[in-house]
């Protein structure tokens, strides 16, 4: 079973796995560098079982020793083999009803279970956070206009694409939905004339964010709140959402998109940034959904515009962002691996699972399937400009 397994994960490389006793398995066609690994019969097992949560479950606890190369080569050769790729078609009924219930057990994110959730990760530690992000802590996908940007250039492009998406004019209201560390507030605000009104459900990213404010002499148009975006009542010009939707749950999707409308003016546009996968609905990641996010799904393009469709908006304009998050997430595990006070300030297992999440979440963005979505989004079918020539002149 054991190599039966390693024959279907590792097509191409050069893999070791040295098991107790002194057995030794081989995989992949030789190519490369060599990547060797120590580990027991019954870790290889269960990883075989249970991929999706046993392998970086052995990872983060120090059961799979990696003795020559790294976590991130090891995973390069299982996704340039073809271990982590989208499938294809529908899967069995069976199976999608199953997955369905999952969903809705896991992602039913009400008021109390988003804010626990949302605290799970964000709340961690702005000092983390700083550790590996920008200068401006953008914890979303980069636009490389350029593939030689540097992450701070990149993460700046990414702002004023998506700002004039918006077709943003000074004095207009703008509603950010989780709002972060409140660098997109302090953009449009700063750079394009807006009053921003931002809300988060992270006592971390709020209190951090109004003292950038307030530091930056902004605090007469941007407000932040701790509250849920569900319960604002006020009508908006425009509405930007960035790597929000993620934390939505499939089976609230619909509600989502009906909320945008409600809070969206009749002659208002939204912009909403998110994580996608070109397959078809699945099921959350096992290792990411305990560990990393829960309660979080990356949807299916097929299940947003579905949801938009119900929620009675135009969709004006959709774009696939394609391997800018591979790039970016790049950029944020090396900068995590290199950052010499990270080992004297978390454990190891933390920093392990850390490292597994940046490399692994690198990998599908690679080699599995994910993109990053954007829709923008009108009331009315004449809001905008009939061409996208207004996108792209400030970029271009």
């Amino acid at each position: 079973m054991i190599e039966s397994f390693l024959r279907r994960m590792i097509k191409v490389g050069n893999l070791t796995v040295h098991l107790p006793g002194g057995r030794t398995l081989k995989a992949g066609d030789g190519s490369g560098a060599p990547v060797v690994l120590r580990l027991s019969a019954k870790t290889l097992r269960r990883i075989a079982l249970h991929p999706g949560l046993a392998f970086g479950e052995a990872y983060m606890n120090g059961d799979l020793v990696i003795e020559q190369g790294g976590l991130w080569d090891l995973l390069d050769m299982v996704g340039r083999s073809g271990g982590r790729a989208p499938a294809k078609g529908r899967p069995p009924l069976l199976k999608r009803l199953k997955q369905t219930l999952k969903r809705r057990l896991q992602q039913a994110n009400g008021r109390l279970a988003s804010r626990r959730n949302v605290a799970h990760h964000y709340d961690l530690s702005n000092d983390l956070y700083r550790r590996f992000l920008d200068a401006d802590m953008q914890y979303s996908c980069a636009y490389f206009r350029r593939p030689d940007m540097t992450l701070e250039e990149a993460q700046a492009a990414k702002k004023s694409h998506i700002a004039d998406k918006l077709r943003i004019e000074p004095g207009q209201s703008v509603l950010d939905i989780g709002s972060g560390w409140g660098g997109m507030a302090m953009t449009l605000a700063k750079d394009y004339g807006a009053k921003v009104t931002g809300v988060t459900l992270s006592t971390e990213q709020l209190n951090l964010a109004r003292d950038r404010v307030a530091a930056a002499g902004l605090a007469e148009r941007i407000t932040f709140e701790l509250r849920d975006y569900r319960d604002l009542a006020s009508s908006f010009d425009r509405i930007v959402s960035v790597g929000m939707l993620e934390h939505v749950g499939a089976p609230n999707l619909r509600a989502y998109f009906e909320t945008v409308r409600r809070l969206l003016d009749t002659d208002g546009v939204a912009l909403i940034h998110t994580i996608g996968r070109m397959e078809g609905p699945r099921a959350t990641n096992a290792f990411t959904q305990k560990y990393i996010f829960p309660g979080g799904y990356v949807p299916a393009m097929s299940e947003v515009t579905q949801a938009i469709e119900e929620a009675g908006l135009w969709i004006t304009d959709v774009e696939v962002l394609r391997l800018h998050y591979a790039e970016t997430l790049k950029h944020w595990r090396q900068r995590f691996m290199a950052d010499p006070e990270i080992p004297r300030l978390y454990p190891e297992t933390f920093r392990r699972m850390w490292e597994f999440y940046l490399a692994g979440s690198e990998m599908g963005f690679r080699y599995a399937g994910h993109m990053v979505m954007q829709f923008q989004l009108t009331r009315r079918i004449d809001v905008l400009p009939n061409t996208r020539d207004y996108m792209l002149e400030k970029g271009a």
